[in-house]
């Protein structure tokens, strides 16, 4: 198979995308604006592996093999001069120097760096900067769960530091990156609810913080009117005659109880 056909079979199919009416938008995006801007090299950066990897990204039999573009000797010295700059990278166990091409890797089909060299006449590299799927416990920060205490239940809060003007939503948890080795006050705030404050200091391993905000549910109001009988509703006139009431209750209505607010 010649590089010919291989650039045909390329071009054949972003033919076939560019007719696709549901593209998505970012690759619409990315398509119009490598066409208007016209980049001489460029690199997309991944995570999964360690290694430089430089087109072709496919073979014409679909087949796990090197096969080399027209500047493969360029590509190559690409990939080499970022290996060299990245200490893991250049050691890699898996692959040799630590660069290679994307069919001998793994085959895939309308990929972003050879659309780039046959449409954009762009050099585009795929680099993939770390195979840590799962960061050292003292890298991430705090994180944990937001819970109702009335009902147990997670809630969609929000998690603030003090002194940093940032906040991070809260869906079923929350992770919160931050500098070890400082002391933060983690704040957890959530509309109709009392906000809660803690201090941590992070050290070695991940710190869990688990909070649990209070509903606020005090009504305040003043007494109009009580519908007792006469004989307790004129003693309860006479009691509360003269001072500034509060009505209050508690969740879900299942209390209800007045005191007295005492005037200045």
């Amino acid at each position: 198979m010649s590089n010919s056909d291989l650039e045909n079979s390329i071009i054949e199919f972003g033919q076939r995308c560019s007719n696709i009416s549901r593209i998505y938008s970012q690759k619409r995006a990315i398509m119009n604006w490598l066409s208007d801007i016209q980049f001489t090299a460029s690199a997309t950066l991944h995570g999964g592996a360690l290694v430089a990897n430089y087109l072709w990204d496919g073979t014409q039999d679909k087949r796990t093999n090197y096969y080399a573009c027209p500047d493969d000797e360029t590509f190559r010295f690409m990939a080499s001069i970022y290996i060299h700059s990245h200490y893991n990278m250049s050691f890699s166990k898996e692959f040799l120097g630590g660069i290679t091409s994307g069919a001998s890797w793994y085959p895939i089909y309308g990929g972003m760096q050879d659309w780039n060299y046959i449409h954009a006449g762009c050099f585009e590299l795929t680099l993939e900067v770390s195979d840590n799927k799962w960061p050292a416990a003292n890298e991430t920060g705090v994180h944990r769960r937001i819970f109702s205490s009335d009902n147990g239940r997670p809630l969609p809060a929000s998690i603030t530091i003090k002194g940093i003007n940032y906040m991070v939503k809260v869906g079923r948890d929350y992770d919160r990156l931050l500098h070890p080795g400082d002391k933060y006050k983690v704040v957890a705030t959530m509309p109709g609810y009392k906000s809660k404050t803690t201090c941590i200091r992070l050290d070695e391993g991940l710190t869990t913080v688990d909070f649990v905000l209070d509903p606020e549910v005090t009504v305040k109001g003043n007494v109009h009117e009580c519908n007792c009988g006469s004989n307790n509703r004129l003693d309860l006139v006479k009691f509360l005659s003269g001072g500034h009431w509060e009505v209050y209750f508690t969740e879900k209505l299942k209390n209800f109880g007045i005191r007295q607010k005492l005037q200045h």
